[in-house]
């Protein structure tokens, strides 16, 4: 549910990056923040309590142009990756625009991304949305590592309904650009039929 600042001219588009713990969520956020002009994104703002964190910031990407004269402002979210927070979980995902789901790559971790893909599911549609009907992107993150399971194995588990998926190392920001990009011009799209 996008947000209108009449006074700037910008419509603020909110993106959460959803995943199970440690998939890399943060990292990716970190990585766009050091890598966005100065000039262009606002400040990086962690909420941490003692168990969890919660990053934030915004950005105005001059590459994505105006829509009927406003310009577009991203706001990133991450949400805590433990299931045990749903709380806040829950709570970050209140007027979100767009959604990426950051999955690690590794055989080990399938679960706890079954798990936390079912969960955003489910946390979504208790705030009346339907994971199928909003901009939505998976990246399949850490493809670096020897233990990462093959696309289709990937895709098999977490993307049955073809949606654009990335792969992707946060680490280096191998894909991190990509699935940024792709994920804005979705809520852009959905933004100009005036949804």
């Amino acid at each position: 549910m996008s947000f209108i600042n009449y006074a700037s001219r910008e419509i603020n588009c909110k993106i959460v990056y959803y995943g199970p713990g440690l998939c890399g969520k943060t990292t990716n956020l970190q990585y766009v923040y050091q890598k966005t002009a100065p000039d262009a994104k606002g400040k990086m703002i962690s909420l941490a309590t003692e168990t969890e964190r919660t990053l934030f910031f915004d950005f105005l990407p001059l590459a994505l142009g105006e829509i009927r004269g406003f310009k577009t402002r991203f706001h990133l979210y991450t949400v805590p990756g433990q299931v045990f927070y749903d709380a806040s979980r829950k709570l970050i995902l209140k007027g979100v625009d767009g959604v990426v789901f950051v999955a690690d790559s590794q055989e080990e971790r399938v679960d706890a991304n079954i798990e936390s893909l079912d969960n955003l599911r489910a946390n979504l549609k208790e705030q009346g949305y339907d994971l199928d009907k909003l901009p939505y992107v998976v990246q399949y993150n850490k493809r670096d590592l020897p233990s990462a399971m093959t696309i289709e194995e990937l895709r098999r588990d977490l993307n049955p309904t073809n949606v654009l998926e990335y792969e992707a190392c946060a680490t280096t920001g191998e894909g991190v650009f990509e699935t940024l990009k792709a994920i804005a011009k979705l809520i852009l799209i959905d933004l100009k039929k005036g949804k």
